[in-house]
């Protein structure tokens, strides 16, 4: 990743010199510092240098316009992740309900009402700590009742918000509704988040299943410990949950990946790279990925916990992306992969940020534009529109929702029935999903690469 620039840069540098002499002495345009124009400048030259689809910038446009709205101007139409913030501007970073509360919801229709189905709440987090609960079900926003004509409004408007009050109540097959309670959060910070796991037994058969929130760096000592356990407790089949992990380090899912296919060498093809005519294209391999911001655990050591299993079950959503598709797709050359649940969301580009470090004394714009387009070791990829799983399922089959990793929870269950030869559907009861104009998750706008 370090050399970057081409290696014909001397000829490049030889030619445009050669022009430089032949046009006239004019000097070029300095524009005031910290202004829109001197800003834009910058964001424009460094788009034309890294930025996948930097041939279709023809043209600086309009330097004046603030530059966040300038940036915008020089994506592609179809590039929903490329973005840039200022480190001194909170209206400029990406806002989601995971951040911003620690929790995140999706829509029923249940015998003629409409709730929202608390997904997941995060440890630690404000959403938690005030007592919310995945499997909980809202039923009024900030004193409004739920509707099919404005739940998607104050979805939207709950992505606005510092401070929630929500109404929830509980239900179960066997007791209907509990009694509402309000449950009141104020915004605040989550970090990161434990991996859960555990050895299910089904017909004398010991089934792994692990649920892992993100791809952080440093990761790979906790995948070390945990496959360890797994393996010392002999599991012949493995559940992986990614179904809200939105994403993170390239090194972190190479880790886990090494870990998971069998009969990998260090040197084997994991990745493919391809970016414009500057980045050109890079091939990495297991252990090249994984040195890359996993320096402290070896190949080896990852391999020794390898436990005995030739295929995997990975629980997806809609909330799958980035370095999980990257899971998915970049394992299928080396092992079997069954995926469970719904079309994954579709980041299948990669890059680095760039900072605005002209004035040391002063933090400056960060660029996270797409630079590279991702493939695996047979050349797979493009898959900017998801993942299709294997087993088609929506999560939401009925009102009551279980924790992850309960058996009786939908997706979990599947994985069992498929594993254990189980042919018989999951019961359903009427639920409807309702569809959201703009999904908020913490899918990682930058499936991140060391440059």
């Amino acid at each position: 990743m370090k050399n970057y620039l081409p290696i014909k840069l001397f000829c490049f540098l030889f030619f445009a010199l050669f022009l430089i002499s032949c046009e006239s002495t004019d000097e070029p345009i300095t524009y005031e510092e910290n202004s829109n124009e001197y800003v834009n400048n910058w964001m424009y030259n460094q788009m034309k240098r890294y930025y996948l689809w930097n041939n279709a910038i023809k043209n600086q446009g309009d330097l004046a316009l603030d530059p966040k709205e300038y940036f915008k101007t020089l994506l592609q139409s179809e590039d929903i992740y490329s973005y840039a913030l200022h480190p001194e501007k909170p209206e400029t970073t990406h806002k989601n309900l995971r951040s911003k509360f620690g929790f995140d919801v999706s829509f029923i229709a249940f015998e003629g009402k409409y709730y929202g189905v608390v997904l997941y709440a995060l440890e630690d987090s404000p959403a938690k700590n005030n007592g919310l609960q995945r499997g909980q079900l809202i039923t009024h926003v900030d004193g409004v009742e739920l509707k099919f004509e404005n739940y998607d409004n104050l979805y939207n408007s709950m992505l606005a918000e510092t401070q929630l009050d929500l109404k929830v109540v509980s239900y179960s097959a066997q007791l209907g509704f509990s009694s509402p309670k309000t449950v009141s959060i104020l915004q605040g910070f989550t970090f990161s988040q434990p991996i859960s796991y555990q050895v299910i037994e089904d017909k004398n058969t010991k089934i792994g299943y692990a649920n892992i929130p993100h791809f952080d760096v440093g990761q790979a000592q906790l995948y070390l410990q945990l496959f360890q356990e797994l393996k010392s407790k002999s599991i012949t089949e493995l559940v992986l949950d990614l179904r809200y992990n939105g994403g993170g380090d390239i090194s972190s899912a190479a880790a886990l990946s090494i870990i998971l296919a069998p009969n990998i060498k260090a040197d084997d093809l994991y990745i493919k790279f391809e970016g414009n005519q500057n980045g050109g294209n890079v091939d990495q391999s297991f252990i090249t990925a994984l040195k890359s911001n996993e320096s402290s655990v070896s190949f080896d050591a990852l391999r020794n916990v390898h436990p005995s299993i030739n295929k995997v079950y990975i629980l997806c959503g809609k909330r799958t992306a980035s370095a999980s598709e990257l899971i998915i797709n970049n394992l299928k050359p080396y092992m079997e992969v069954v995926t469970i649940g719904e079309k994954t969301f579709g980041k299948d580009v990669a890059g680095f940020p760039i900072v605005d470090d002209r004035n040391p004394d002063k933090r400056g714009w960060i660029l996270y534009p797409s630079i590279y387009k991702l493939f695996n070791a047979r050349q797979e990829g493009n898959y900017s529109k998801g993942i299709n799983p294997e087993i088609y399922l929506d999560e939401l089959q009925q009102p009551e929702v279980f924790a992850l990793g309960n058996r009786s929870e939908t997706l979990l269950q599947a994985a069992l029935n498929s594993i254990s030869g189980n042919t018989n559907k999951i019961k359903r009861e009427a639920v409807q999903s309702l569809p959201l104009s703009v999904i908020s998750t913490d899918i990682d706008p930058l499936l991140q690469i060391t440059p």
